[in-house]
């Protein structure tokens, strides 16, 4: 038996932070999205962030998961505001 409990798959530190403020982001995402007053706005937004993060789930490259993360916090900031503003 080898002295390592880790899988061989563990994920490094980096990756693991990445990992844990995407799925944030997936969250928070779909937390605003329950906010849309429209059943049907809400399930077109959500389908779209579902396949967004799906399509982008086995993504590897360092640089473009930091781009993937700017864009997708940039979305969620913009639907934020269209709700805050839409409630206003």
């Amino acid at each position: 038996m080898t002295g390592s409990r880790l899988p061989s798959a563990a994920l490094s530190l980096k990756q693991f932070l990445q990992r844990q403020k995407v799925l944030g982001i997936y969250r928070n995402m779909l937390r605003t999205i329950r906010q849309v007053p429209d059943e049907a706005d809400r399930k077109y937004l959500r389908n779209w962030a579902r396949e967004e993060f799906q399509t982008n789930k086995n993504a590897t490259d360092e640089d473009a998961i930091r781009m993937m993360i700017t864009q997708a916090t940039n979305h969620l900031e913009v639907l934020q505001k269209s709700l805050a503003l839409a409630r206003s």
